[in-house]
C-alpha cells in the first residue's frame, strides 16, 4: 500500500479530517513558510490525533539541537530535512530522517546516492529558485522512477492533486506520496472536499492498480 502524508497542517480540523480520510502521516512545517506552525500549536494537534498516525516535522537548515528540542516537545515521529543538510547532519538525527531533494535533473540522482544508509527515506520535490518547497509544481517523473534505483524508499511530492494523482501512482509507484498545496483553499488551510477527492483517488488505485484504459486480460 502506498502511504499518504498530508503536509502543511496548521489547524486541528484539517488534521482530524485527514485522519478520517485515512492519511498515514501528517506534516508540520517549522521552517519559514506560509504554512509555518509554532511548536506549541503543533503539540496541541499531535496530542489530539490517533497515536497510530505518524507525525513529521519539516525543517530547513535548522540546528540539530533545535530540531531535537522541537521533536521532543511535540512528540514527533520523524523529521523531514528540506534544505541543504549534509549526510553527516542526517546521520546525526539517527533513524528518524526523511531527506528532501528539489529535483534539478540527473545531478540530483547522483546526490541522492550519497545518502543511502543514512536516511529513512528520500522525498522528491520540484525545484524553484529561492523556494524550499510548496511550489505546487510537478517535475519530470522519469527522474523519480530513476531515483528508485538508489534502493532508498521514495516519497513523491511536488504538485500532486486530485487531477493527477492517479497518473503519478501508475507511472512512478512510489513508497509514499506527500500532498499539500494541491488540496488547499489557501496556504495552510485545507480544502476538505479536495482532500476527500484526493484520498478517494488513492483508495481507488489501491482497489484497482491496473492502469486506466488498460483492457488487457
Amino acid at each position: 500500500m502506498i502511504r499518504v502524508k498530508i503536509c502543511g497542517i496548521t489547524q486541528i480540523a484539517d488534521a482530524e479530517m485527514a485522519v478520517r480520510w485515512g492519511a498515514n502521516a501528517l506534516g508540520f512545517i517549522f521552517a519559514e513558510s506560509p504554512r509555518q506552525i509554532t511548536p506549541q500549536k503543533a503539540r496541541d494537534i499531535t496530542r489530539r490525533i490517533s497515536p497510530f498516525v505518524q507525525t513529521v516535522g519539516v525543517f530547513v537548515n535548522e540546528q540539530l539541537s533545535k530540531i531535537r528540542e522541537i521533536v521532543d516537545f511535540c512528540g514527533l515521529d520523524l523529521v523531514q530535512l528540506h534544505g541543504n543538510e549534509s549526510v553527516s547532519a542526517c546521520s546525526g538525527m539517527g533513524p528518524k530522517v526523511i531527506k528532501a531533494f528539489r529535483v534539478q535533473g540527473e545531478k540530483t540522482l547522483n546526490e541522492i546516492a550519497n545518502y543511502k544508509n543514512h536516511v529513512r527515506a528520500i522525498l522528491l520535490d520540484a525545484y524553484q529558485k529561492g523556494i524550499n518547497g510548496g511550489t505546487g509544481r510537478t517535475f519530470d517523473w522519469e527522474l523519480a522512477i530513476k531515483a528508485k534505483a538508489s534502493g532508498i524508499p521514495m516519497v513523491l511530492s511536488g504538485g500532486l492533486r486530485p487531477e493527477n494523482i492517479r497518473e503519478a501512482l501508475e507511472r512512478v509507484a512510489p513508497s509514499a506520496i506527500d500532498v499539500s498545496s494541491g488540496i488547499e483553499k489557501r496556504p495552510g488551510i485545507k480544502d476538505h472536499e479536495r482532500m476527500g477527492m484526493f484520498m478517494e483517488k488513492v483508495a481507488d488505485f489501491h482497489r484497482n492498480p491496473r492502469a486506466m484504459g488498460d483492457t488487457k486480460k
